[in-house]
């Protein structure tokens, strides 16, 4: 199966004239640098942010690398790293994945649950001196000896956990989206430059890029089978995401905010930054470029002005411009239960249209992919992988809209690209004070 980002230079370019002038490739991969791990030695992971999509990636990473354990873990609330220990070490929740389709001697088999448990569970050797919790877990797991870092914590942390990472010299699986506002993206844009001088692999939670539905179709896109792009379009219509019911007494201002993180602009990014990142970075890879403009707008339609609704909007649609001139349209939603949803994307063509899956073969679960293509690319078993470059611009390109959205303005790449708008807090503590920011309002709302 071939992955999305060896697909070379040249072959790229020979796709740009598909896709009309001024697009080129937007990601360079360095050349393969062997990295492996000596004989059948383990390799040892670690993992920050212990929710719910953390703990599914350790499952994820150990299905499909039998040479990786898990020795380590942080976050910054000691109920959510133990949480995720015991049902790493719970037969019956690992159980719920199996059936999983994985790679065996070069071909895709099912997982029964007693085997994916047998396997599995060996190899979480976390021991109690290696559960990092507090504001400065992360750099406490990075200290330790590790290989491989997981960053899963909301993506405000993300600029500064993958910066940190590099300079400790580990390799880096980054969930999307990568920061929440142009100063954390420019900040891991650097770290990520660093990682290729380093040889540190870096891969992704944009698990389309290791689906081979979508590589395929991908790939027979740029070879022209649909002939030259004309219009694309992007749909997340779904459902509204709370990680807290209530705020309790006990909690400050930042433990709240952290513990509902989704309802916060700071921390979460909106939809359009943390969800519907994953149908902006597939066209801004079927185009092999970004857009250069954006106009959007949005709202709040059904959330109420109460704390537990935050200051993030509803919906949002989002008109993208790219330099041949092609434009997206993009929507995406989080309305209550009873309406009507759609995640989907469609790529229209001179000659025809796909919708981003229709001409590729049947793969493995993408999820366990992408962790074996990291894995690979460490030991030296498979292509040297780094996403950073091509994860950021997507981010980018969805924290410009949004901020076309909130403004009422049209937005370039090049004012994205210079914002200073920087979102995070100056200081981070358990009783820390901090006032959302309130609902933008376009016209009164000042982009910067």
């Amino acid at each position: 199966m071939q992955n999305p980002d060896s697909i070379s230079r040249r072959s790229l370019l020979k796709s740009s004239s598909l896709l009309g002038a001024g697009v080129s490739a937007f990601s360079i991969l360095q050349p393969r640098v062997a990295r492996a791990a000596p004989g059948n030695d383990r390799l040892k992971a670690g993992l920050v942010g212990c929710g719910g999509r953390g703990t599914q990636a350790v499952v994820d990473l150990l299905t499909g690398n039998e040479h990786v354990e898990l020795t380590g873990m942080a976050d910054v609330f000691e109920d959510h790293l133990e949480q995720s220990l015991a049902r790493l070490r719970d037969p019956k929740f690992i159980g719920r994945y199996a059936r999983i389709v994985v790679e065996r001697n070069g071909r895709p088999q099912e997982m029964n649950a007693e085997d994916l448990v047998a396997s599995i569970q060996p190899r979480v050797r976390v021991e109690p001196d290696h559960h990092f919790t507090g504001f400065d877990a992360y750099q406490r797991l990075l200290a330790s000896d590790i290989d491989i870092v997981m960053l899963c914590t909301p993506p405000g942390f993300r600029p500064m956990h993958f910066e940190a990472a590099v300079n400790a010299g580990k390799h880096v699986f980054t969930e999307k989206p990568i920061a929440t506002d142009p100063v954390g993206a420019r900040r891991f844009i650097a770290a990520g430059k660093l990682a290729a001088e380093r040889k540190l692999t870096v891969v992704s939670g944009a698990q389309r890029r290791a689906h081979r539905e979508y590589i395929d179709t991908v790939q027979k896109i740029h070879d022209g089978a649909i002939g030259g792009i004309t219009a694309l379009y992007a749909y997340y219509l779904s459902g509204p995401v709370f990680h807290a019911e209530r705020r309790e007494p006990k909690w400050s201002d930042m433990e709240w905010q952290l513990r509902n993180w989704y309802s916060f602009i700071w921390i979460c990014g909106d939809q359009i930054v943390e969800q519907h990142f994953h149908n902006i970075d597939f066209m801004n890879w079927v185009m092999g470029a970004h857009p250069v403009k954006v106009v959007a707008s949005g709202g709040a339609a059904w959330r109420p002005r109460e704390e537990l609704y935050g200051n993030i909007y509803d919906h949002m649609s989002s008109d993208f411009t790219y330099p041949n001139g092609v434009h997206l349209s993009s929507h995406c939603r989080q309305y209550p239960k009873g309406v009507y949803n759609n995640v989907s994307d469609m790529i229209v063509g001179a000659q025809g249209r796909s919708d981003g899956m229709d001409m590729g073969g049947k793969g493995i679960n993408p999820y366990v992919q992408e962790h074996i293509n990291m894995v690979r690319s460490i030991r030296g078993d498979g292509p040297y992988l780094n996403y950073s470059q091509p994860i950021a611009e997507s981010t980018l390109t969805a924290i410009m809209a949004r901020e076309s959205a909130y403004s009422g303005q049209e937005i370039t790449w090049d004012q994205i690209m210079s914002s200073q708008l920087d979102l995070m807090p100056k200081a981070f503590g358990y009783d820390i004070k901090m006032e959302p920011a309130p609902l933008p309002v376009p016209g009164v709302y000042k982009f910067v």
